[in-house]
C-alpha cells in the first residue's frame, strides 16, 4: 500500500458535564486528507484547500503529531499528506483533533499498523499541545476511536470505549465568530466549590450509566455543567436563548461544544435532531449572527478509509 485517503470526523468534547474527559465522534462533519509514501524521510505537508493553516511541520498540528509518531517509529520514512480541510479553526467541534487524528491513523496504516489505537492517541495529542497548549484527548479519543470516549486518566494515558445508543443524534450551530480554545480556558475559575464539585462528577457517572442503559431520561438529566459553563456562555452571542430554544424543542440536553463558540444538543433521534436545529436557527436568524449547522448521528468507527476520487 502506497496511499490512503481518509475522512477525519469532527467530534463534541466535555459534553456538559465532562470537562476535558468526555467526547463523541460527529458522522458526518470532517476533513478529507491524503497520505502518500515519500522517498524522502520524514513528513510533508504538501497542500491544504479550505483553510489558511500553515505547511511547516512543525507549524502544523498534523504535522506535529505525524513526528511524535514518526520518532517512536525510529527507522528513516518518508510520507506526505494532502489536506482538504472542511472543519473551520477555532469552531470548537475538534479541527486541530481530526487533523491530528487523521495523520497518524493514515501513516499507522501504511505502515502496517505498528502502533495501537492509544498509542496513536498520545501521538495526536501533541498537535493539540501545539494547538492550545494543552495536551488533551477529549476530542483526538473519539475520532480515534469512535463513539463516546472517556480519558480516565493522562499520566499514564486511559482511554475507554463508551456505548453509543444509536437513537442519539447531534445538533451542532456554529456562529461563524471564532473562540481561541486558549482564551477560552483563561476564563475558567482555578478553585470551585465542594458541591458544585459533586454535582459534576455525579453527572458525569449518571451520564456514562444513561448511554449503557439507554436511558434518554437519565441522560437528559445528567447533561448539566455547574462548573464550566456558566463562565463560557459570555463568550457565545445568544447561547442562553440557543439552550432554550433546544430544550423546548425536544432536546435532551444542550451546551457548549469544547471550547465553544460552537453549541451542540442531543436528541433522540434524527426528526428530533433537525427540529432542535430549526429552533436554534432562529435564534441567530433573530438577532442576525451568521452561522453554520450540522445535524449528525454519532460515528461509530472513527477515522474512515476511503476510496480516493482521482487515483
Amino acid at each position: 500500500m502506497e496511499s490512503v485517503s481518509l475522512f477525519a470526523p469532527a467530534s463534541i468534547a466535555n459534553i456538559s458535564c465532562g470537562f476535558d474527559v468526555l467526547g463523541l465522534c460527529l458522522d458526518n462533519v470532517g476533513d478529507l486528507m491524503h497520505l502518500e509514501k515519500s522517498n524522502k524521510p520524514g513528513f510533508r505537508i504538501t497542500e491544504i484547500k479550505g483553510q489558511d493553516l500553515p505547511l511547516e511541520t512543525e507549524k502544523n498540528v498534523a504535522g506535529v503529531a505525524a513526528q511524535a509518531l514518526l520518532k517512536a517509529y525510529k527507522e528513516p520514512v518518508g510520507f506526505k499528506l494532502k489536506i482538504d480541510k472542511r472543519i473551520k479553526a477555532g469552531s470548537g467541534i475538534g479541527s486541530s483533533a481530526a487533523s491530528a487524528a487523521g495523520a497518524v491513523v493514515g501513516i499507522n496504516k501504511l505502515l502496517g499498523e505498528p502502533f495501537s489505537p492509544l498509542e496513536l492517541i498520545s501521538f495526536a495529542m501533541e498537535g493539540e499541545r501545539l494547538a492550545c497548549g494543552s495536551a488533551h484527548a477529549d476530542n483526538v479519543a473519539p475520532v480515534i476511536l469512535g463513539g463516546f470516549t472517556l480519558v480516565r486518566s493522562l499520566e499514564p494515558l486511559d482511554v475507554i470505549p463508551l456505548h453509543s445508543p444509536l437513537e442519539l443524534a447531534a445538533t451542532v450551530i456554529h456562529p461563524e465568530i471564532e473562540v481561541k480554545t486558549a482564551d477560552a480556558r483563561a476564563v475558567l475559575h482555578n478553585k470551585i466549590p465542594l458541591k458544585k464539585a459533586i454535582n459534576q462528577w455525579a453527572n458525569v457517572g449518571a451520564l456514562v450509566s444513561g448511554l449503557y442503559q439507554e436511558d434518554y431520561d437519565l441522560i437528559s438529566r445528567s447533561l448539566v455543567d455547574e462548573i464550566v459553563e456558566p463562565a463560557r456562555a459570555m463568550l457565545i452571542p445568544g447561547f442562553d436563548q440557543l439552550k432554550e430554544n433546544a430544550t423546548q424543542a425536544g432536546a435532551l440536553g444542550c451546551g457548549i461544544s469544547g471550547s465553544g463558540p460552537s453549541v451542540f444538543a442531543l436528541s433522540k433521534g434524527m426528526t428530533n435532531a433537525h427540529l432542535v436545529a430549526k429552533s436554534m436557527a432562529e435564534v441567530y436568524d433573530k438577532i442576525g449572527v451568521p452561522y453554520e449547522i450540522h445535524i449528525c448521528p454519532i460515528n461509530p468507527n472513527g477515522v474512515q478509509f476511503i476510496e480516493p476520487k482521482n487515483k
